[in-house]
């Protein structure tokens, strides 16, 4: 009996004591020596890698993400375009048929490894499509190092997505995702998600990379150029130094980010600025006639990096690069890979402000987007719409900066194949649905709730999010424990309904009565998502009167918004069909009742939310 009681103590102290663990994340230092023929699009690889073990498990195997493997028929990636045909991503294929499947045999993506060491023991590895698993020959212990040293060589692959040669810009390398990069593991495990074509996952890492090139190439790249005087397009005054064979070496650095990207041209031009207060930013691109926007995006960028800075938290890094090159746009650690032509400022901005504003959620916020790439394109595209009403002011007033996103939502759930934000990035089913959720639908978490707490709150939420896990790999759970802690509130409702489920929000105005001295409204829900209700009216003499109806959910209520004052009613229980609300109003005195007329609400109903009062 007493061994009994003394292995169920155990196992329950066990339990609380893995609830308790730290925080802890792994960190890696890779040197890399490149070497590449520029007229094949190969390069041979060099690599020593510095892993270091900060979690409490002992390691017996690592895995590394060989992306570009992934560029070639029959691949998991291709596959499964050819699965989704025209339900897929539009890059991915043309008329439902997989561009994958037609890729040259000398334009396949591949690195191939020779060999891989541990301390200097070879070690035994196998390759799994774009995964490769490493058997230790000693474990790696809970708050040690290890040391990896690789060379492999590489076939720079047909452009098809994000990487490879010769983009339709006329780029000639875009150099992402392109060596073999270690996993990381955290609580969750291995990060060992196949590469089919959405998003990435990585360790903080520092970097010193050194790239062989043909004299006559310009490099961009996420990091510090340390020989800006012994390489092509950095310094007026550079002396070139090449090599017999006429190359020119570049060598990087960088400290504490994701991942190292570069990409490279003989025609790049590179123009740089210094960001008062913040990083130096460089524009690296093929100058012409359809990129001379570029030529005007200085003062921008500028306002562009202050805004976020002010309201969503300190970039972190000295440098930031906007780099021509891709075939879209795409984030990496401190730049961004986008296509190059642009019509106009805006557009040209409003990709920048997209790709730009990944540095703070999926860089320094890395979230494993892979797993919830809602808290990484959402959070993100809800940064570019802030940043982006603010350079762009639209000419019409709206009453928020996020309602022709609201207004695609209602459109599209009409269309019946929306797919939960919960889902993974690579497991929806169809492209259109994997954009609303993860884009949208993560976008609009953030303008709901700051309709549930009141816009004050979200501003210290996400200020607080990002001091908190700013370097570091937050979770929802992390986020919505900071939303919780500053507004007061229980959110987790919320959370489930808006992320996990399609479910929607749907009320509307089912009766109003006019007495003598007052005005019964009453409201019904319709929909299967319970919220709170901001309900106003505006009087004949244009007075906004507006009442919040909080939902019982909460237990505590918004006190203030920006969007204006409102005196707060009983609360509305979510069990409860029907709310009666009656105010001290006649029909002589009013114009029009609302519901929301911030228009904040993703109501996906809004021909019975007002009355016109005649």
């Amino acid at each position: 009996m007493k061994k009994s009681i003394a292995i169920i103590f155990a196992f329950i102290i066990s339990q609380f004591q893995a609830q308790q663990n730290p925080y802890y994340q792994q960190a890696a230092k890779y040197k890399m020596d490149i070497d590449v023929n520029a007229e094949k699009f190969t390069y041979q690889g060099n690599q020593t890698l510095q892993y270091t073990n900060n979690s409490p498990d002992e390691l017996n195997v690592v895995y590394f993400h060989l992306y570009w493997n992934a560029f070639k028929p029959n691949s998991m990636m291709d596959q499964r375009v050819a699965s989704q045909g025209k339900n897929g991503d539009s890059r991915l294929q043309k008329d439902g048929i997989s561009r994958l499947a037609s890729i040259p045999k000398d334009q396949e993506g591949a690195q191939n490894i020779h060999w891989i060491k541990q301390n200097g023991k070879d070690l035994k590895f196998e390759v799994q499509e774009t995964i490769m698993k490493v058997y230790l020959n000693e474990s790696i212990k809970p708050n040690s190092t290890t040391s990896f040293t690789m060379e492999w060589d590489a076939v720079i692959p047909q452009q098809i997505r994000r990487s490879g040669r010769n983009n339709r810009e006329g780029v000639d390398m875009t150099m992402t995702q392109w060596y073999p990069k270690i996993s990381e593991y955290d609580y969750d495990g291995w990060a060992t998600f196949d590469y089919i074509g959405r998003e990435f996952h990585a360790p903080f890492s520092d970097f010193d990379v050194t790239i062989k090139i043909d004299k006559d190439y310009v490099i961009g790249a996420g990091g510090i150029l340390e020989n800006p005087k012994e390489v092509k397009g950095y310094d007026a005054n550079a002396n070139i130094k090449a090599e017999k064979n006429k190359k020119a070496t570049w060598k990087w650095t960088a400290k504490n980010i994701l991942d190292f990207a570069w990409s490279a041209d003989r025609d790049y031009i590179v123009k740089s600025f210094d960001v008062p207060d913040g990083p130096k930013v460089y524009l690296v691109y093929q100058k012409n006639d359809k990129t001379k926007v570029w030529e005007e995006a200085q003062p921008y960028v500028t306002k562009y990096f202050q805004i976020m800075n002010s309201h969503f938290g300190k970039y972190a890094y000295p440098t930031y690069a906007f780099i021509q090159g891709g075939d879209g746009g795409m984030e990496y650690g401190m730049c961004t890979m986008i296509l190059g032509e642009s019509k106009s400022m805006e557009d040209l901005m409003g990709l920048m402000a997209h790709e730009g504003s990944h540095s703070w959620y999926q860089q320094m916020l890395a979230t494993n987007e892979s797993v919830r790439p809602w808290m990484d394109e959402g959070f993100t595209s809800y940064a570019e719409g802030y940043v982006m009403n603010q350079l762009f002011p639209p000419k019409d007033k709206l009453p928020n900066p996020f309602v022709e996103r609201l207004e695609a939502y209602r459109n599209f759930v009409k269309k019946g194949i929306e797919e939960p934000a919960v889902w993974l990035g690579d497991h929806h089913d169809n492209g259109t649905s994997y954009t609303y959720a993860s884009y949208i639908k993560g976008e609009l978490f953030l303008v709901e709730l700051g309709y549930i707490v009141g816009e004050e709150n979200l501003s210290e939420i996400l200020k607080q999010y990002f001091n908190t896990w700013s370097l570091k790999h937050p979770t929802d759970r992390d986020f919505l424990h900071i939303a919780q802690k500053v507004s007061g509130m229980d959110l987790k409702w919320f959370h489930h309904y808006w992320i996990n489920t399609t479910k929607t929000i749907d009320y509307g105005i089912k009766d109003v009565k006019y007495d003598a001295k007052s005005t019964t409204i009453t409201l019904i829900n319709n929909g299967q998502v319970p919220m709170p209700i901001d309900f106003s009216i505006l009087t004949k003499d244009k007075k906004i009167v507006t009442y919040q109806i909080p939902t019982n959910l909460t237990h505590t209520w918004k006190q203030k918004d920006e969007y204006g004052d409102f005196k707060t009613e009983n609360y509305w229980p979510w069990t409860q069909k029907e709310y009666t609300l009656t105010i001290p109003y006649t029909q002589s005195q009013l114009q029009l009742l609302g519901i929301d007329f911030s228009q904040r609400l993703a109501d996906v109903n809004m021909k019975d939310n007002f009355v016109e009062v005649k």
